[in-house]
């Protein structure tokens, strides 16, 4: 009789499942289909547990996504950790539009990059995950822009550059390698897109 009850117990538990690896599902069809275009049925499928579970684990749709987001952030974000920390101002930007390349045509993961593509039309329904790509597309704006400033301070760029454009025109830059990438475009293509890109950065004194 006691045997029976906790069978019971047990089979009324409900399943347990890696949050991280469901994460990773939900990013994969985010990362596909954008934010809107996704159903909380087919991420009830790809991450394989119920949309209660979904609701439990993670609150709402829009909440799922913005994890997903920083999920995406530990995954890929140390492609400016590494790349800020250059020498120089040249190389900085160098290093991060080669680094996109390389991450918007991984054979592992979907061409292009979430934090493009993930919500770039939302209906206005979606407004408020519209704001907030926006302002997670703008954090690398703003980490360039000060890493530029401190170039220019140290004679690395030349007076009249503007670091605030630069730091856009870099992820100017990046976005369209991204959706190029989601297009088609080759990686050596896209390696081609950065060389002609570099060269209209600017000189410093000590270079010319």
């Amino acid at each position: 009789m006691e045997n029976e009850k906790t069978i019971k117990k047990i089979k009324g538990r409900p399943r347990k499942f890696d949050k991280q690896q469901a994460l990773d599902a939900a990013l994969k069809l985010f990362w596909n289909h954008g934010y809107d275009n996704t159903s909380v049925a087919q991420l009830s499928d790809a991450m394989g547990i119920k949309p209660a579970s979904i609701y439990a684990a993670f609150g709402s749709k829009e909440e799922l996504f913005m994890a997903v987001v920083e999920r995406y952030g530990e995954l890929n974000g140390g492609l400016y950790a590494q790349s800020l920390v250059k020498p120089s101002a040249r190389e900085v930007a160098e290093s991060i539009l080669t680094g996109e390349v390389e991450l918007v045509t991984r054979k592992d993961w979907p061409d292009g990059c979430l934090v493009v593509q993930g919500a770039l039309t939302t209906t206005p329904d979606s407004e408020n995950i519209r704001q907030f790509m926006n302002g997670v597309r703008n954090i690398p704006v703003g980490w360039m822009r000060d890493r530029f400033v401190r170039a220019q301070e140290e004679g690395d760029l030349p007076p009249d550059a503007d670091p605030e454009t630069l730091a856009v025109y870099i992820m100017t830059v990046n976005c369209g390698l991204a959706v190029m990438a989601r297009s088609g475009a080759s990686r050596e293509q896209l390696e081609q897109v950065v060389v002609q890109a570099m060269q209209s950065w600017p000189v410093s004194s000590s270079e010319k």
